[in-house]
């Protein structure tokens, strides 16, 4: 295996690395500013191909901020491992999260974040928006970043497969297509919704954990995929 790197937006990097089985790249990106932040660190199996990724970017001691969607390995799995490469590196995320998990998982103390709060990086701002159970996890938040309109929306819109790094092609067939490994998303009253109110923002970019970056229109495709949702949650019914 091997991770690539590519830059989608200014600043922002999309490290991804392809895994035959079950045959799906993981994501993570890492935002180039004064205060260098990365979201996602991949399972502590990647660490070494990934961290290796992030220091041809940012030397690791440069790295201020770890983030992440939610508590799962493929999200934070490598989030010791980076916090002991990387002394002045802080886990921040969801003040819910913290609470519930990542006080106690985490090596050092984190930053918990409140809905709607911005970590301005310098050059760089990260807004946190809580979007418990979407996809899963009631921890589960997205980060915004306010000046490339980048949303790093962790496992919405997941896709099978080894993908370009950037896409403008339909991206929510495939989503909803991969519902039917697991069932990954909490259907409920208040996921399309909240899915649909993502559309709010105005983005240019929605990255993606598995699949590629979209730079098509991004609020048509959270519509949709709010759409998509309400539509299995009808029928569920």
């Amino acid at each position: 295996m091997e991770t690539r790197t590519d830059e989608i937006a200014d600043g922002i990097f999309r490290l991804s690395t392809f895994v035959p089985e079950p045959g799906i790249v993981f994501n993570q990106f890492l935002v180039q500013a004064e205060q260098p932040l990365l979201f996602h660190t991949g399972q502590r199996g990647l660490f070494p191909l990934v961290s290796e990724a992030v220091a041809k970017v940012v030397p690791l001691d440069r790295l201020r901020w770890i983030t992440f969607g939610h508590v799962e390995a493929d999200e934070c799995g490598a989030m010791n491992q980076f916090l002991a490469a990387a002394p002045n590196a802080t886990v921040a995320h969801g003040a819910l999260g913290c609470m519930v998990q990542v006080d106690d998982l985490a090596d050092r103390a984190p930053r918990p974040l409140a809905d709607g709060e911005v970590l301005d990086l310098g050059g760089k701002r990260v807004r946190n928006i809580d979007t418990p159970h979407i996809p899963h996890g009631w921890d589960a938040d997205v980060l915004y970043e306010e000046t490339t309109r980048t949303l790093f929306c962790g496992d919405l819109f997941t896709r099978f497969g080894e993908t370009d790094p950037a896409t403008t092609d339909d991206i929510v067939g495939a989503a909803l297509e991969a519902e039917g490994f697991g069932a990954p998303t909490a259907l409920t009253p208040s996921t399309a919704p909240k899915i649909r109110a993502l559309a709010d923002l105005d983005l240019d970019t929605i990255a993606l954990m598995h699949g590629p970056s979209f730079q098509g229109d991004c609020n048509k495709a959270l519509l949709e995929l709010g759409d998509g949702y309400a539509s299995l949650l009808a029928a569920a019914s």
